[in-house]
């Protein structure tokens, strides 16, 4: 789909004045390929609590709530795509000064979920598992996928134009009101903190939603972070021009990233041609490891996941899971 809206882009003769929203976007998307930035080592790192919080999402919440999710090292564990032998550390041991406040979820009709408070990055987390990704590579496939609009009652005073995935939007609030009693307890508890929400797979979904969500209940001056991973397109381009002002462009245009692997499948779908869009934010991780930064709405370029993805058939499932800086995600 991207290749083809580039085709007809270059054969027009028309300017920006007759432009659909989405050729509009790969327009903007292929002007902004030169700001395409990689990276340090540094900033890489710097996500690397985040990610382990994501991926300790996948644990029941009998093992958040008292923070013995991450077992034993076991140097058995081998990864069969990698054909290595890799260590496996306590993920929860890694976060190890982590206070738990609330967790829920069943894995089935409610997707696990955690809160609570980290006195190291002065946070509190707000985490939502995932799922398989065969499971919601079918789901995100389906062209009977409809939108909706946001809950009033949830989501006060949001325009009615703005739209999401319906399955995204009843799977959220499932699991709302537990999670914003959980936020305002645990804000209670330490005033000062932010919010950090995190998230993998449909995980990265719900955690997009918190992060319209949360901030329509909470003090207007609570400082909000959104990192999630492998994250599908949420909803229209009225949900994503909403995020890019409310959510992406808090603490100078850091206030959402949503990371995607490689050739991982899940960030390209639903597929535009459905009407769905990314907000601004992403970053990409290359077959080199390296990390760049990708400005605009789902960015063209082939240095980002819609350019180097054009579509499911030139994606590789495996990459869904990680590694995001050397970490799998799961329990």
């Amino acid at each position: 789909m991207a290749r083809f809206f580039a085709l007809i882009l270059a054969c027009s003769s028309l300017s920006y004045l007759y432009a659909t929203p989405l050729e509009l976007s790969e327009r903007i998307s292929k002007a902004t390929a030169d700001s395409i930035s990689v990276l340090s080592n540094t900033e890489i790192s710097a996500f690397k609590p985040f990610t382990l919080f994501a991926s300790v999402a996948y644990c029941p919440p009998e093992k958040t709530i008292d923070w013995s999710c991450g077992g034993k090292p076991d140097p058995c564990q081998k990864i069969q795509r990698k054909l290595d032998i890799r260590f496996r550390k306590a993920k929860c041991d890694t976060n190890s000064g982590f206070l738990p406040t609330a967790s829920g979820g069943d894995g089935t009709d409610t997707q696990f979920w955690y809160v609570g408070f980290d006195p190291t990055l002065t946070t509190i987390i707000v985490a939502h598992q995932g799922t398989n990704p065969s499971s919601i590579i079918a789901d995100l496939t389906d062209v009977d996928i409809q939108f909706v609009t946001l809950d009033s009652k949830l989501f006060p005073g949001i325009d009615p134009s703005v739209k999401v995935h319906d399955g995204f939007a009843a799977s959220h609030a499932r699991a709302a009101p537990s999670v914003l009693s959980a936020v305002q307890q645990t804000l209670t508890a330490h005033p000062t903190a932010s919010v950090s929400i995190v998230g993998h797979s449909l995980g990265a979904a719900l955690a997009l939603l918190d992060s319209v969500f949360l901030p329509l209940h909470l003090p207007s001056g609570t400082a909000f972070k959104t990192v999630t991973y492998g994250m599908p397109r949420v909803g229209n381009q009225a949900f994503a021009n909403y995020v890019d002002v409310h959510v992406t462009s808090i603490a100078g245009g850091k206030g959402l990233t949503h990371i995607n692997n490689k050739k991982d499948p899940v960030p390209i779908l639903p597929e535009r041609s459905l009407g769905f869009h990314h907000p601004s934010g992403e970053v990409h991780i290359q077959r080199s490891d390296a990390w760049d930064a990708c400005p605009g709405q789902d960015n063209a370029s082939d240095l980002c996941i819609a350019g180097d993805v054009p579509t499911i058939l030139e994606s590789d499932e495996l990459d869904h899971t990680g590694p995001y800086d050397g970490i799998e995600m799961g329990c």
